[in-house]
């Protein structure tokens, strides 16, 4: 976030708080790696030393911590929950589109370790793998956005005599126009 100072047609000036990254983009990118720093750096490490070939160290790290993000961290999470409260996931399509690249992260992993080159990660497999990264980030921007699918949704409007407020939104085609007031 940072702060500008905007100036109104009276030449009165207001402090205004903006935010500078998109959440999803932070989450994925920054979050991500900033959380996940020691487990590559410890892998990459390993692997320089022993002449570009995995070692024990780095594979049981990152298995180690996808397992305990996946029961501690989680488990974590749902505890902390006030009794007789309930949380929602708020962009669901955002965790649609994060949770399809994490099943073919999985299939993709398969196929490169047993199918393509078994117990092997070759130069373009693991390219490619990185590639796959933005294109997640992209997706999930694109998700966040709505950028694709949404201009094709029928929406509601509410109208007064002045202008438009959008209030529903649905994945159905219209049938006919429906005003209110």
């Amino acid at each position: 976030e940072r702060e500008i100072i905007m100036k109104k047609p009276n030449g009165e000036t207001t402090t205004t708080t903006i935010r500078v990254w998109n959440e999803t983009v932070s989450n994925l990118t920054l979050m991500a790696l900033g959380s996940s720093a020691p487990e590559i750096l410890l892998s990459l490490i390993e692997v320089c030393g022993h002449g570009f070939v995995a070692g024990e160290l780095g594979p049981s790290t990152i298995v180690g911590s996808a397992a305990f993000n996946m029961f501690i961290i989680i488990a974590i999470c749902v505890y902390v929950i006030p009794e007789g409260e309930v949380r929602k996931v708020k962009h669901l399509r955002v965790f649609f589109v994060t949770a399809a690249w994490s099943i073919f992260a999985y299939i993709w992993l398969y196929m490169i370790l047993a199918v393509f080159s078994p117990g092997v990660v070759q130069v373009w497999e693991g390219l490619l793998t990185l590639f796959f990264f933005p294109v997640c980030v992209v997706l999930a921007w694109v998700a966040d956005r709505r950028l694709l699918f949404y201009k094709y949704m029928h929406k509601k409007y509410r109208t007064d005599k002045h202008r438009a407020i959008m209030i529903e939104t649905e994945a159905e085609h219209p049938k006919g126009i429906e005003m209110d007031g």
